[in-house]
């Protein structure tokens, strides 16, 4: 085949010595056991992520109980102090106990 001025020149031969060692089926089994390789780490990744889509199931479940929980306690602080007397409230400025009047 020639070539003629307009043309591209043909692309450069690539050497392939290292390629011509390997026989071809050293290759093929090279490339089974890197497949191999893959398969078995996207199996653990997936039993991975299995198992940290259950941890987040219960960490959600466990916030959500520890919310509705701190809700209930603050609605039960929230009564008790609607219970407290409001005329009775202690003056800063008095002691509180017959102790801390005999210190004074």
């Amino acid at each position: 085949m020639s070539f003629s001025a307009n043309q591209p020149d043909p692309p450069p031969t690539i050497k392939l010595t290292h390629w011509k060692r390997l026989q071809p089926m050293s290759r093929l089994d090279d490339l089974a056991e890197r497949i191999e390789r893959l398969v078995l780490r996207h199996e653990e990744l997936k039993r991975t992520n299995t198992l940290l889509e259950q941890q987040l199931g219960s960490v959600s479940s466990e916030r959500d109980s520890l919310k509705s929980r701190l809700a209930a306690a603050r609605a039960r602080i929230d009564a008790l102090l609607d219970r407290l007397p409001t005329d009775s409230a202690p003056n800063p400025a008095e002691p509180v106990n017959a102790a801390a009047r005999n210190i004074a």
